[in-house]
């Protein structure tokens, strides 16, 4: 499980309000967080059919700010920045030297002078550390972790949820604008990370129950449901979203995750640049692929993926993530596969599951149609 255990977990600015609504509770990153209200398939189901509500306020926020913060960030992260501007977001990576992922993230455009980030909880500091140690003279490097909430309204009624509270709904895909809400400032971003129509929304830390509990209301109205980190894992591995820990690690490239298209590979400069080039240009070693379970059973990561016949089976790979699919009734993994190995999609394999062998076909992800577009 992705779940970890320490003593003393963050809370987030609205604990009270998931146990007055029944949450259970688990540590993620660090941090306590809700896991499901009604059943992780109900809630899974909810996002899908109509608008699920996710409180991950968890997530890291980052301010990097001061004279050519935006020229900064993208000499040091692999997407392009000079692909968006003020009131566009983009998802890139932060790589070491290596090639590795530190962490996959969100950088928000506020201008040229200013980027805002959202990493992973738990590499947070990290991340701050590596911009840190290589920002120039004048560029200032805030973690904000408190700053902000996120809540995640996702699902084909999320705009319905949102344009009735009056707020906006109608940027483009990664877009997104700042808002008054109840008098609370909160920046509405038009992404997401289940596969449906969506939106995040990032009120002010201190403020953002005046957010969460309205929302709450609308999404009951729709006929949605609050929705937990167990929901979450289901919907994104349906999609195929990397996991960070999972599918992305220090010792996994966006090459080997399928995240090359998330590299801007004209650009003069990024962390890792030449690794991942040579990278590139020999072949990564591994692949990130889906796998459907074709025989009962359910998977789950770091487990044994094997070709050949029973007599002959070889390990080619191992599993990063796995669930039961809430939408398509079987077993899914993601894993890494040998590319040596050469398996075709379409091909049977088998995943080593405590000694149980299990069925499965190799898939190109996602698992189902996307429609976050």
């Amino acid at each position: 499980m992705w779940f970890a255990v320490s003593h003393n977990p963050l809370q987030g600015p609205l604990e009270n309000r998931h146990r007055e609504l029944g949450a259970s509770f688990a540590e993620f990153g660090g941090w306590l967080m809700p896991v499901s209200y009604a059943g992780t398939v109900a809630e899974h189901t909810a996002t899908r059919a109509t608008v699920g509500l996710f409180d991950v306020s968890h997530l890291g926020k980052v301010l990097v700010q001061g004279p050519g913060a935006a020229e900064f960030v993208n000499s040091a992260f692999t997407n392009d920045l000079r692909r968006i501007g003020p009131g566009k977001a983009q998802y890139t990576l932060c790589c070491a030297d290596s090639g590795g992922v530190i962490d996959d993230l969100i950088a928000y455009y506020v201008s040229d002078d200013e980027i805002f980030l959202v990493p992973n909880a738990a590499n947070t500091g990290a991340v701050v550390a590596a911009l840190t140690a290589r920002a120039p003279a004048g560029l200032a490097i805030t973690d904000q972790h408190r700053s902000r909430a996120v809540l995640a309204v996702q699902g084909p009624k999320s705009a319905e949820v949102l344009g009735g509270l009056g707020l906006p709904t109608d940027m483009d895909y990664m877009g997104y604008t700042d808002a008054v809400f109840g008098g609370v400032d909160v920046r509405v971003c038009r992404t997401g990370y289940t596969g449906e129509h969506g939106y995040e929304l990032l009120p002010l830390w201190d403020q953002a129950a005046v957010v969460f509990d309205a929302l709450v209301e609308a999404v009951a109205v729709a006929g949605g449901e609050p929705a937990g980190l167990g929901a979450r894992d289901t919907l994104r591995t349906e999609m195929g979203y990397p996991l960070h820990g999972h599918e992305l690690s220090p010792d996994i490239s966006p090459l080997q995750a399928r995240c090359g298209w998330a590299v801007g590979w004209k650009k003069d400069a990024f962390w890792g640049r030449e690794a991942l080039l040579a990278e590139r240009a020999a072949g990564p070693r591994r692949t990130l692929r889906g796998l459907r379970a074709t025989g009962r059973g359910v998977l789950r990561g770091g487990l044994a993926v094997l070709a050949g016949d029973q007599d002959d089976r070889t390990p080619i790979g191992v599993t990063t993530s796995g669930t039961f699919s809430p939408t398509l009734k079987v077993g899914i993994a993601l894993a890494l596969l040998d590319s040596a190995a050469a398996v075709a999609d379409g091909q049977q394999v088998v995943v080593d599951v405590r000694g149980r062998m299990i069925e499965c076909e190799v898939v190109k992800p996602p698992f189902i149609d996307p429609r976050t577009r």
